[in-house]
């Protein structure tokens, strides 16, 4: 499906109410307003660029800082899609379309099954800059875009795509299969290189704290990539992750993604979920978390 273009893109955050966050879903792409961006809006994002910068070396797995470089991102202005979208063109044929916010799930599987990636076009606001709920510019384009110079994670992400709008056709309990697989693979994955386990996932590489939390706290688990495991772990939204799941590289996503999962789906709808701290007797377990500063509940 090719979704409409509107011509004057706006801002659209989770609406806050007495049952908490509604998150408020766009459809369609935008252009880029990129001479719209104010001063304060690209002293926002070189302030998170330059943060996390120096936080990443020895902590995100070298693909991305390999990555990122190439693009030629750096923190002196906000980066214009169509520089992005060249160098992308170049390697994996990839394209970075802007979006306005949160997009119904099969748009969003829709754009990376034909190789597009959305981008949120605002940036979060100064007062934002150490939590936003959604997705924004910060966090879509320096956390996610980067790897999508890698032709093997790319051509993961479009099979994901391809995958997601099959599990949308089967219904809920396979989109939330799909679900926890994105979380704890493209948000909030780690990969094991041979000086030590390193961030790969755009949710940790993207946030100061998670960064360091994810590599170095004691508090959560550090378990070895199983598929089936994954999508019978529900996770965090509200917090740091209580377990992150490690791959031995990016091959192994392209080997989990290669079975028809329709099956799998069908066996483990008939299994109960698994609460996102728990470590089972089968896992390969490279940390096991102390759980201190665990919060008691809010598992999805």
């Amino acid at each position: 499906m090719n979704a409409p273009v509107r011509a004057e893109p706006r801002r659209l955050e989770n609406v806050q109410t007495d049952r908490g966050s509604i998150p408020v879903y766009a459809t369609g792409t935008v252009p880029q307003p990129w001479d719209t961006y104010s001063a304060a809006d690209h002293a926002t994002w070189k302030q998170l660029f330059a943060r996390q910068r120096a936080l990443l070396p020895d902590r995100a797995c070298a693909a991305f800082l390999r990555a990122q470089d190439a693009m030629r991102m750096t923190p002196d202005a906000i980066p214009r899609f169509e520089d992005l979208n060249e160098a992308l063109a170049g390697t994996t044929g990839f394209e970075v379309v802007g979006v306005e916010g949160l997009l119904p799930e099969l748009d969003f599987f829709d754009h990376l099954a034909n190789r597009r990636f959305p981008v949120t076009w605002w940036i979060r606001r100064p007062d934002q800059v150490d939590y936003i709920e959604e997705p924004d510019l910060f966090h879509d384009l320096f956390g996610h875009v980067p790897l999508l110079m890698d032709p093997m994670f790319a051509d993961y992400l479009q099979a994901f795509g391809r995958g997601g709008v099959k599990a949308h056709a089967l219904g809920p309990d396979a989109l939330m299969c799909l679900a926890r697989l994105y979380w704890y693979t493209v948000e909030f994955g780690l990969v094991r290189e041979d000086d030590g386990l390193r961030i790969y996932g755009s949710g940790i590489v993207s946030s100061s704290g998670e960064s360091v939390h994810a590599l170095e706290s004691a508090a959560p688990n550090r378990i070895g990539f199983d598929l089936e495991r994954i999508m019978r772990t529900r996770y965090r939204i509200d917090t740091y992750q209580k377990t992150y799941f490690v791959i031995d590289g990016f091959e192994q996503l392209m080997r989990a993604t290669d079975p028809d999962f329709t099956p799998i789906y069908a066996r483990l709808a008939k299994q109960p979920a698994f609460p996102a701290g728990t470590v089972l007797d089968s896992d390969h377990v490279y940390q096991r978390g102390n759980r201190e500063g665990w919060a008691p509940d809010g598992d999805v």
